[in-house]
């Protein structure tokens, strides 16, 4: 899992904490720092620079989600692959 973010974005800042503090493992990038993924971010957001932006290793995406929803996607993707349903 990928999420774009900021450093100065408090949703963001919300989201890592919620993962951090489930163990779960993601990969941040900063697209302050980044421009190619800045110009990613404004092509899935309609135009918008809306972070954080994640990215599940299924290709589903979020914009400006919470920890809870993201746990529970992640749950879910893994009740599939446990079940071995689509």
């Amino acid at each position: 899992m990928t999420i774009y973010s900021t450093t100065w974005c408090g949703d963001c800042i919300r989201l890592k904490s919620a993962l951090d503090r489930s163990g779960v493992a993601y990969r941040e990038i900063d697209i302050e720092q980044d421009s190619s993924a800045a110009d990613f971010v404004v092509r899935v957001n309609d135009g918008n620079q809306s972070v954080p932006t994640v990215v599940f290793d299924d290709g589903t995406v979020m914009i400006e989600p919470s920890g809870r929803q993201v746990l529970e996607h992640l749950d879910r993707d893994r009740s599939r692959a446990a079940t071995g349903r689509p």
